[in-house]
């Protein structure tokens, strides 16, 4: 697939298949003629002695320095006894390059690196930054031939763009530098070699333009936002799964509930977990159907298959005489008390899911807004506009802006980097409640049968949920609200947006684990409740509602008053169990975990974890759970 740049229409999907799919580039023939036009110009424009900046002068603080007719050094007795090759022009963009390839620590991934290319060339397609087709052309070709020059991850501090990181880019065009040809890591010179390509001489503005814009935080937010997007969908299924678990109550995802307070991505929340539930016989389930978890003994079970379970279910019976001032809950609700509070209204975690998880879709949403619009945007400087109507002066048509500042992208990506520990932090709570035996309505301590006493079950498996999300929330605060001056006080007011944004992205791989912990510890919730449920049916198919009295704690003795009383109303569990159907958990939120269940068993007593760990994890990064593999 080859996908054309105009400089106009680049969309974070394409972004995404260039960067991470290998996708080729073509160059639009019109934006072409822009780019050509606007190097003519300049050229035009030095032929004629005008002063422009960073073409004639120098750069940040060395704005004031005038390029002069020759070296200084050419002046001397004897000439200048210092070899160069080109003119002092030529040099000065040669120089900017060199100078400014100083990022620090381990190279950027080939998928972000592919994501500034491709982003750099559409932007400079637009012809408003003096850069000649060939050049343009000859970073293409790096691009094509999957070429990686090696960009340490820090160095830039948001403005005037990404300075340095994008200097190690563009170095590799003039042969210095270093960077990856098919995953080996070779020199500059040897990279160009190897594709057929010789080092190149920068002309007018050529390395302003090509070093100095918004890129790497850009490159680096449209990857952040592509893996969000995925993991808000993943948020939701493990919400869903584990609202399953609980037997939840679905009156909090209703619609019209949401037309009341219709923040977007409220709204979306609770539509994408009703389709999730979609099918479920176990949410809203009655209250008295809910066994709760008993550990298991050799009595629990007469019948040979039953005892190869790892749990026995009970209820509490409530008597006739300890519900004065409740007699219309028990006219609705039979008096058997399972694994489910009698009480209308889940917990925060499951409740506000779509408040929670709606404004982190917000959050998204926002981010996105702000990329797009620069994604096709013009973000060095100066800007050039040959075209300009009735210019009087130079600067009438290159013009010395702000477009390389980040802030736009930083505040945006501060505002999801808040969001991301909001959205893990809520999916802990839910796991942690998972395996909290006082807050799991019925579901077995730490989701384990543990009948000798010997298991620790999914205990664990929160405490590294916890530590991810403290993690994830040390690192929230916004990196945009420090600013530093750099270039002594030229750029006095900088926006930090790249470390903002590669946060973001580092990020996103914590929230993955997070989530997928989540849907670990669901998967083998879901399947105890849905056993439990199923097991309490098969008792009460048999029609023996003696069995399913033994399962009844507090119960009345037979010379008991309320003894009749008790009889009939085991008699209506039973029969209200035996019309239920099979207990089951919403369609997606069924295949789902089957999906998981292809590569995870269910865990009936210890056994090592990491290997499961993995797998659960490996599944969330590949989407499948989503029905979309990578």
């Amino acid at each position: 697939m080859t996908i054309e740049l105009d400089g106009s229409s680049l969309t974070r999907a394409q972004v995404i298949e260039i960067a991470c799919k290998g996708s080729d580039v073509s160059l639009s023939p019109k934006a072409l003629v822009r780019v050509q036009r606007a190097a003519d110009f300049l050229a035009e424009k030095v032929s004629c002695g005008e002063p422009v900046y960073g073409v004639t002068t120098g750069f940040g603080s060395n704005a004031d320095k005038l390029l002069g007719a020759h070296r200084a050094r050419d002046e001397l007795p004897g000439g200048n006894p210092e070899q160069h090759q080109g003119t002092l022009l030529e040099e000065l963009q040669h120089n900017l390059l060199i100078t400014h390839a100083v990022c620090v620590g381990e190279p950027l991934a080939a998928d972000v690196v592919r994501a500034i290319l491709a982003i750099r060339i559409n932007t400079l397609l637009r012809g408003h930054s003096g850069i000649r087709v060939s050049t343009l052309e000859a970073l293409t070709a790096l691009l094509n031939r999957n070429v990686i020059p090696v960009i340490p991850a820090k160095g830039s501090v948001g403005a005037s763009g990404d300075l340095a990181p994008l200097s190690h880019l563009a170095i590799v065009l003039l042969g210095g530098g270093e960077a990856f040809v098919e995953g080996e890591r070779v020199s500059g010179a040897e990279a160009l070699k190897r594709i057929g390509m010789k080092p190149i001489r920068l002309s007018f503005k050529e390395g302003l333009a090509l070093n100095n814009g918004t890129t790497q935080m850009l490159a680096t937010a449209v990857l952040a936002l592509s893996r969000i997007e995925n993991l808000i969908a993943t948020a939701d299924l493990a919400a869903a799964m584990t609202l399953d678990a609980f037997a939840g109550r679905s009156g909090a995802m209703r619609p019209e509930v949401h037309a009341l307070r219709p923040h977007p991505g409220q709204v979306e929340t609770a539509r994408h977990i009703r389709e999730l539930l979609e099918g479920s016989t176990l949410v809203d389930i009655p209250y008295h159907l809910v066994p709760r978890f008993r550990t298991w003994t050799a009595e629990s079970w007469t019948d040979p298959v039953e005892q190869q379970r790892r749990f026995d279910i009970c209820w509490d019976y409530v008597l006739p005489s300890q519900r004065h001032g409740r007699e219309a809950f028990y006219a609705r609700f039979l008096p058997f008390k399972g694994g489910k509070k009698h009480q209308p209204q889940d917990a925060y975690c499951l409740r506000c899911m779509p408040q929670v998880h709606g404004a982190v879709r917000d959050a998204w949403e926002q981010a996105c807004r702000i990329i797009d619009i620069e994604l096709n945007s013009v973000t060095d400087n100066p800007l050039v506009f040959p075209e300009a109507e009735n210019p009087r002066f130079i600067e009438d048509q290159v013009i010395s802006a702000g477009h390389f500042h980040g802030m736009p992208l930083a505040l945006a990506m501060s505002y999801v980097k808040a969001a991301i520990p909001v959205l893990a932090s809520i999916s802990e709570r839910r796991l942690n409640k998972l395996v909290d035996p006082a807050n799991n309505d019925g579901l077995p301590a730490f989701l384990i049968g543990n009948e000798d006493a010997t298991d620790s079950g999914f205990m664990i498996v929160q405490y590294t949920a916890a530590a991810l999300v403290n993690d994830m929330a040390t690192r929230a605060h916004p990196a945009s609200v420090y600013s530093i001056p750099t270039s002594a006080n030229a750029e006095d007011h900088v926006s930090m947006g790249t470390n903002e944004a590669r946060h973001v992205l580092e990020m996103t791989e914590d929230l993955s684990h997070v989530l997928a912990l989540e849907l670990y510890t669901a998967a083998q919730a879901l399947e105890y409740r849905q056993d439990m449920l199923n097991a309490a049916r098969g008792v009460a198919e048999r029609g023996d509602w003696k069995a399913l009295a033994a399962k009844i704690s507090n119960a009345p003795a037979r010379d008991h008053s309320s003894y009749a009383a008790f009889e009939q109303e085991i008699r209506d569990l039973m029969k209200a169990l035996g019309e239920a159907g099979e207990f089951r958990a919403g369609g997606a939120v069924g295949r789902a975990l089957a999906k998981i269940r292809e590569h995870i068993d269910f865990m009936p007593r210890d056994r090592a974890m990491d290997g499961d760990v993995r797998r659960i994890c490996e599944l969330v990064a590949s989407n499948e759970l989503l029905g979309d593999p990578k």
